[in-house]
């Protein structure tokens, strides 16, 4: 198969039945074989149930239903976990997202030897209340991914070489980090593709502070993971040595004034205390990364999402 198009949605009841007239028009005028996967990420407005109904229209359309909601990179790890194609691309379905973008996508991936092309909308129709803080997090994201050609992390239409998707794995809102993480992967060549924003014309946005906040929670944590998940000694122990070594000094000195000079401790009280509280912490930091160390060598993490029903394909 040439194609998979992934597309995760959330309460999207009035822009399914464009978005699959949509999507089937373009794959229709190329000679591409694909399929398309939606998974529905716990709707409450009857998109599944509209979803149902509009397969027996468009045939290459596969579902997956969510027993709840688990956002946006739970949909996506799943859809992923399930793509056939040679290429993977991914869109959002608020229509926002111009599927006549897919072939060209898709050729960069085969004729130009991407792992993974990003979209970027140059020119959005978000309220800048929105674009700002966007602009701000995709600063911050380059410098620290180290993919300094990409202007927009976090736009949902992508397409991927296949290797790459079931190579990675994604939860939380690490979904906008997905071209930091498959360049920490092992997958280098990452291209960006200008394309179109369209306006929303259905339903709300799902955008929030609360996203930016725990956007910037999951950058600090995903660079932790990838430098220390398989050698987190080197984080606590390190950490450890350090206030080990600075409580152990105050504390001899103390001794010293004491022993040697028979000079009174009673005035030099906050200075033991931060002697003894210095070296109890850096104790207790060795002793989580020695607790990490036998976690992260015993334990296995795989993502489970309770999936209440499929259909379509071999679903």
């Amino acid at each position: 198969m040439d194609i998979s198009i992934v597309v995760p949605f959330y309460n999207e009841v009035g822009s399914l039945p464009h978005l699959l007239e949509e999507i089937d028009a373009v794959m229709k005028s190329q000679p591409f074989s694909y399929e398309v996967i939606l998974v529905d990420d716990g709707s409450t407005d009857g998109s599944w149930k509209l979803l149902l109904s509009l397969m027996e229209k468009y045939p290459a359309t596969r579902g997956i239903r969510f027993q709840r909601n688990y956002g946006k990179s739970a949909a996506l790890y799943t859809g992923f976990h399930a793509a056939e194609g040679t290429v993977v691309i991914t869109m959002d379905a608020d229509l926002q997202d111009n599927p006549a973008e897919v072939p060209e996508l898709y050729r960069m991936i085969i004729e130009e030897g991407y792992d993974l092309v990003s979209g970027w909308k140059k020119k959005r129709y978000d309220p800048l209340s929105k674009r700002l803080p966007s602009r701000f997090f995709n600063f911050v994201v380059r410098i620290v991914s180290g993919i300094p050609n990409l202007h927009d992390f976090n736009c949902g239409l992508k397409s991927y070489r296949n290797e790459v998707v079931k190579n990675i794995e994604v939860y939380g809102e690490m979904h906008r980090y997905i071209p930091m993480i498959a360049k920490w992967a092992g997958f280098k060549k990452i291209g960006e593709k200008e394309v179109e924003h369209r306006k929303r014309e259905y339903g709300t946005s799902k955008f929030g502070m609360s996203r930016l906040v725990t956007g910037f929670l999951d950058l600090v944590s995903i660079v932790f993971t990838h430098k220390y998940m398989k050698k987190p000694m080197h984080f606590f122990g390190t950490w450890g040595v350090f206030f080990v070594f600075i409580g152990a000094l105050d504390l001899v000195y103390l001794a010293v004034i004491k022993l040697m000079l028979g000079e009174g401790l009673g005035h030099r009280i906050p200075a033991m205390m931060f002697g003894v509280v210095t070296l109890l912490l850096g104790f207790m930091l060795f002793s989580t990364g020695l607790l990490a160390e036998l976690i992260s060598r015993n334990s296995i993490y795989k993502n489970q999402y309770k999936i209440a029903e499929k259909a379509g394909g071999n679903g």
